[in-house]
């Protein structure tokens, strides 16, 4: 049917943040988690460029 509206999406649970590395470099990565789901602050070993090792990422919120 031509006049029928569109409904909209239903609204993503996830939160956007930032895994900042604890090296000090500055460098970070953007990633998703729904915080029904956990609630806890994630930590994660994961590359740093700058550093070139793999070192502690840790969750930071997103400043808008």
């Amino acid at each position: 049917m031509a006049g029928k509206p569109k409904t909209s999406k239903s609204k993503r649970n996830s939160i956007l943040f930032k895994m900042v590395s604890t090296a000090g470099t500055g460098y970070f990565y953007l990633a998703r988690r729904n915080p029904k789901q956990k609630q806890e602050k994630m930590i994660f070993s994961k590359y740093d460029p700058i550093k070139r090792q793999h070192v502690e990422f840790k969750e930071q919120k997103l400043s808008s």
